[in-house]
């Protein structure tokens, strides 16, 4: 009976997450959604690309269910899936990992959380796994980059929030008055030397 509340409980956390990072995207140009925003290149849309990719080697080829998508062999990885070339689209981006969300779901609802996985790409002993520890894993790589675009978003134009119905109107003076509050605070604690 706990595995079954666990496995609901973690499957909704994702689900919840997934719809996050594809809402940091709402209403944003093409070239906003992928110009790098970090010194190393991360942007929002090849965020949800890395992630999509995440999902569908963590429920397919861990458990011997391979992703209708087409995916490089993972010994090939070479950071592509962390940027969008120029012939992708968004719409193809958030198609892939809403087509990666199916066959994700398909394989947490069909297996049990004692399933045995194996994932060729991680160090032995850890290799020989199971759908718990992989709907951990995973959970905690969407939660980690659903975080990541919330700062990216709230650089772009200051939008945050987990969900539209969430979210207010941005009120500039009083982040204002926040923000000079909190550096007041950090001047006071480490005082700048001349």
């Amino acid at each position: 009976m706990i595995d079954e509340f666990a496995k609901d409980n973690m499957h909704g956390r994702l689900r919840r997450d997934r719809e996050a990072l594809l809402w940091k995207l709402d209403g944003l140009s093409e070239y906003d959604a992928r110009r790098p925003l970090t010194a190393t290149g991360t942007n929002l849309l090849g965020l949800v690309k890395h992630v999509a990719g995440v999902e569908a080697r963590y429920f397919g080829e861990v458990f011997g269910r391979p992703s209708p998508e087409r995916l490089p062999r993972w010994q090939d990885s070479d950071g592509s899936d962390l940027w969008v070339a120029e012939d992708e689209t968004a719409d193809q981006i958030i198609g892939f990992y809403r087509r990666t969300w199916d066959h994700s779901d398909a394989t947490i609802n069909e297996l049990p959380l004692d399933a045995p996985g194996h994932v060729p790409w991680w160090p032995e002993p850890y290799a020989d796994t199971n759908l718990f520890a992989i709907m951990v894993h995973v959970l905690g790589e969407s939660i980690r980059h659903a975080g990541h675009a919330d700062i990216l978003r709230e650089g772009l134009d200051g939008r945050t929030g987990l969900r539209a119905e969430h979210e207010k109107q941005i009120d500039e003076e009083a982040r204002a008055a926040h923000c000079a509050k909190i550096e007041q605070a950090a001047r006071s604690a480490a005082p700048i030397k001349a």
